[in-house]
Order: C-alpha cells, then sequence, then structure tokens
C-alpha cells in the first residue's frame, strides 16, 4: 500500500514538472526564439520540427494521443463542430469587408504588399503547419492535457489561454511596430488589448477542444481566423489600390 502511494505520489509530482516546465518553455519560446531572424527565415520547418518534439514529450510523459486531441473515435465530431466555427468565421470576414466603417481593421502593412504567390504560401503552407499546427498541437492539446492531469479541467483552460496569451506578447509588439504604432505608451496598450484578445480566444479554442474531444475543432477555426484574415486584408488592399486580385 505504502509503495502504491508513494508511486502515485512520484506520478503525481512528475505530472506538475512537466506542466510547469511546458507553462516555461511555452511562454519563453516565441518572444525568444520566436522573435530572432533565423527563426523567422525557417518558420514552418522550425514550428513542424517543433511539434514533433512536443508530441514526442507528451507521450515520455505519459500522455497518449487521445490525451492530446487526436485520437480517432473524436475526429468526426471534431470536424462537425470545427467546419460550423469555420463558416460564421468566413461569414465575419467577408462581412467586415463589406462594410466601410470596419474595413480599416483589415489594414495590415505586413499583407498588403505581399505578391499573389506569397499570400497563397501563407494561407496554404506557413500558417497551416507554422502557426496553426504548432500552436493548437502545443496549447489546446499537450499543455492543456498537461495540466489538466494537475488540477481541474477549468484551471487547466484558464492557465492554457493565460499562456497563449504570454505566447503573443513579442509578436504583437512587432506587428504594432510594422503598422506604424509609435511611443512606449501605445505600445503597451495595444501589446495588453492583444494579449487579452489572443486569451480570449485561446478560451473559445479550449471550449472547442473540449466540447468535441478533437484537435480538428480549433484548429480548422484557428485556420479560417488567421487565413481568412490574411486573404481578406489583401484583397481589400488590391481593390483599395486598383489592382484586382485577378492580375496578381
Amino acid at each position: 500500500m505504502k509503495r502504491g502511494r508513494a508511486g502515485l505520489a512520484s506520478q503525481r509530482r512528475s505530472g506538475v514538472g512537466f506542466a510547469i516546465a511546458s507553462c516555461v518553455v511555452l511562454a519563453a519560446y516565441n518572444n525568444l526564439a520566436g522573435m530572432l531572424p533565423w527563426h523567422h527565415r525557417r518558420y514552418t520547418l522550425l514550428n513542424v520540427c517543433a511539434t514533433g518534439a512536443a508530441l514526442a514529450a507528451a507521450a515520455t510523459s505519459g500522455l497518449t494521443p487521445t490525451d492530446v486531441g487526436f485520437g480517432r473515435a473524436e475526429l468526426r465530431p471534431g470536424v462537425r463542430l470545427g467546419s460550423a466555427a469555420v463558416a460564421a468565421t468566413a461569414g465575419g470576414w467577408v462581412l467586415i469587408a463589406a462594410v466601410p466603417a470596419t474595413r480599416p481593421i483589415l489594414s495590415d502593412d505586413r499583407i498588403r504588399g505581399l505578391s499573389g504567390r506569397e499570400v497563397a504560401y501563407q494561407a496554404l503552407v506557413r500558417i497551416p503547419l507554422g502557426t496553426v499546427l504548432w500552436e493548437e498541437t502545443a496549447f489546446r492539446g499537450v499543455l492543456q492535457a498537461a495540466l489538466g492531469r494537475v488540477m481541474p479541467s477549468r484551471a487547466a483552460v484558464a492557465v492554457t489561454s493565460c499562456i497563449f496569451g504570454i505566447w503573443h506578447v513579442g509578436p504583437t509588439a512587432g506587428a504594432l511596430h510594422i503598422n506604424g504604432l509609435a511611443g512606449r505608451g501605445r505600445i503597451l496598450a495595444g501589446v495588453t488589448a492583444g494579449v487579452a484578445a489572443t486569451a480570449a480566444g485561446g478560451v473559445f479554442l479550449s471550449w472547442l477542444r473540449v466540447r468535441s474531444g478533437s484537435l480538428a475543432a480549433p484548429m480548422l477555426l484557428h485556420i479560417a481566423t488567421n487565413c481568412g484574415g490574411a486573404l481578406t486584408a489583401w484583397a481589400v488592399a488590391r481593390i483599395a489600390a486598383g489592382c484586382p486580385a485577378s492580375r496578381a
């Protein structure tokens, strides 16, 4: 009996240690390595490799494919729920582009200067593999499952979403700088708003993961949000410049 209790205590300590390590690594990765020029140049490849490393670490810690959202039985419910979220998101992007008052939301200098080939690469390769696969596996997959072993489900979702918000500190500051927002106070306010928004979005992505049991649902929504936003912003910029997208 004592050995059994000691074994359970050891497993719990190991689970807590893995959860803490996952939080620290993810909070640092995108704000340190992710901001370096060499990472930007090899973004997709490095993040695909990081996805594999995260899954290997999860398996070593005792998490199963089903635990991290890759179970076969849950795939169909995940695709069904994710497809409904994709349809709503696509309608939202069309509405934002169609209404003059909301169209400025789509202004992004990172997208404006891309060619048709470059934006296609973003939407078909870089975002789905380099961003969505990596972030959903890391956060809604490995981190949420690791935290769920050592704390209640709602707390696990809350912590996962907070780390997801922190993950976006560096990239948000970079995007604000590229788009001409100057001044420490304005940058701080923009970063705070961005982190809060991504943390809130993380809660909804985690809800999709819990509701369906699969990473397919949050992955589909994440793709629709990021790729849809990029494609819509690019199309609006091309039309505003008097150069129809069909000519790219």
